[in-house]
């Protein structure tokens, strides 16, 4: 075993390792936790572009050890696991930023950030997973190091959120384990190759096999929140804004995402899954479950809320790639798992941006905004017409490939699903445009926050930020914006969304891995 075999487990421990030490600092070790933060952060992000270079040259990473018979420890670096890990390795140091000018002077912040570096560490674990027994032990591990964070605020609300999550969550991973199990007493240890390993199994095993294929489905399904396993995500809006960023676009939802695509493309087959004929029913689900998400976002006055149902719908277009059979719904499925995750991060940010400079947390006090927050304010435009699938933001690229493919798979109605989904993403969208940007505003905008925490209106106006204050006006960019802490994440992943849009036809955009890695399932 070669040093680059073990790259895998390195990236692990870049940020698995900071998470040890952050939890042993003491609260008032400011500059220690974030060293410890940005370190990690950083050194993720050199291992990752190493990696990247090993595989696009075609070497296989992979790190093994067996842990019982018939059972192995498995990581690996191939195309897909590395197109999640760069998502979950740019955002998480970009969140890093945003939470230490977000959190740095609340209240149990070692704890806070040693539980958010696990986070991460998990969601590299189940990127790098080679196998499925170790995708189900990160998948597993991922519940239990995000629950400290849903809970984080510690009141009533949190905790009953959080005791909501666990039940979804570790309910979805026992269905996935049952699945996990009966699969491999069919076939033996499941390791991932592109189209899958199953296709060869004799005609009496498929009624089997497409039980099984649902089981893991609806395991992941928790996570992706499949209707009507949506049901922990709008709650756990309570956590703080960067908690929300993470659920949303890096860690759980797109772990259950990740999870249905290794399923459909590295343990069926998509040609298999076709054959089976679970393909549709899957798509069915998705569909079903963008409108219906789009559909309940536009009854949601609460902003965190409103944005959590458009995660609900935005995710399954992942899950509508991956279910309809076809290279450029494939490649539109894949890309979005990018697309989705740099629009969404940027709504959270712009969320968490209103409630802490202004103590907004409703689409009904947003008139005007957009002149007292205006730099937020465009992020947040950028963002939602992406979301609409406005050109030439990412997101037009994500449906365009999803609606081609289609047409290319015979399944015209999916074009209508998409169209809907755009005119309810409007419709729940461009009235908080409009109300920011050319909305009047009939009351004084309170003083600036010193913190109030999401999810909690403030009951009046609010004192001005203490002189400790995590978000000191010095780094203010101009008059009435938030700290710069706040707002250069936001404008960073409003820009890439909009360059992942314009260069999508460049080497080096996630549209080109989408396409990489297309042609090695077909």
């Amino acid at each position: 075993m070669t040093w680059y075999h073990w790259l895998p487990v390195l990236m692990i421990a870049s940020s698995a390792g900071p998470a040890v030490a952050i939890f042993f600092l003491e609260e008032e070790s400011h500059g220690w936790r974030t060293l410890w933060n940005m370190l990690g952060a950083v050194v993720k992000i050199l291992l990752l572009g190493v990696l990247f270079y090993e595989v696009h040259l075609g070497r296989t990473i992979a790190f093994h050890v067996p842990l019982l018979p018939g059972l192995t420890f498995k990581l690996h670096a191939d195309a897909l696991s590395l197109l999640f890990a760069g998502l979950s390795t740019g955002l998480w140091f970009l969140t890093t930023i945003y939470a230490i000018g977000y959190l740095e002077h609340s209240p149990h912040r070692s704890r806070f950030f040693g539980f958010f570096s696990l986070c991460v560490s998990t969601t590299i674990g189940i990127a790098m997973a080679g196998n499925l027994i170790t995708l189900l032990i990160f998948y597993e591990f991922l519940s239990l190091t995000t629950w400290p964070l849903v809970v984080h605020r510690g009141n009533r609300t949190s905790i009953t959120a959080g005791h909501r999550y666990l039940v979804y969550t570790l309910g979805g991973g026992a269905l996935l384990l049952i699945g996990v199990v009966w699969l491999q007493t069919l076939v033996g240890e499941i390791d991932f190759v592109a189209r899958g390993g199953l296709a060869a199994l004799p005609p009496e095993t498929h009624a089997d096999l497409r039980l099984i294929f649902a089981m893991l489905v609806l395991g992941f399904g928790v996570k992706a929140a499949l209707v009507p396993l949506h049901g922990w995500l709008p709650h756990a809006m309570v956590a703080p804004a960067p908690v929300s960023a993470l659920l949303h676009a890096v860690a759980v939802v797109k772990a259950g995402a990740f999870g249905i695509v290794r399923v459909v493309y590295d343990i069926f087959g998509i040609e298999f899954c076709e054959r089976l004929g679970v393909l549709e029913p899957l798509a069915g689900l998705a569909a079903f479950t963008i409108l219906f998400g789009s559909w309940r976002a536009l009854a949601q006055d609460d902003l965190k809320r409103r944005l959590a149902y458009s995660t609900v719908s935005q995710v399954s277009y992942i899950v509508l790639g991956a279910a309809v059979f076809g290279p450029k719904a494939t490649i539109g499925g894949i890309v979005h798992l990018v697309h989705q995750g740099l629009m969404k991060i940027t709504l959270f940010f712009c969320a968490g941006n209103f409630a802490e400079e202004l103590g907004l947390h409703r689409v009904s006090e947003l008139d005007g905004v957009g002149r007292r927050m205006p730099w937020t304010m465009v992020a947040f435009t950028v963002g939602a017409l992406g979301m609409i699938g406005v050109p030439p933001i990412a997101g037009f690229v994500s449906k365009w490939y999803l609606g081609w493919g289609a047409l290319e798979a015979g399944m015209p109605w999916v074009i209508a699903v998409l169209a809907l989904s755009s005119l309810l993403n409007a419709a729940y969208f461009l009235p908080i445009l409009y109300a920011g940007w050319f909305g009047q505003r009939t009351t004084p905008w309170p003083a600036p926050q010193g913190h109030v925490p999401d999810g909690i209106v403030a009951p009046g106006p609010a004192s001005h930020r203490s002189a400790d204050s995590p978000c000191p006006r010095w780094l203010s960019v101009a008059a009435g914006e938030t700290s710069l802490l706040l707002l250069a994440p936001a404008l960073a992943t409003a820009a890439l969304s909009l360059l992942a849009g314009i260069l999508a036809g460049s080497s080096f955009s996630p549209l080109y891995w989408a396409r990489f890695i297309m042609m090695g399932e077909y």
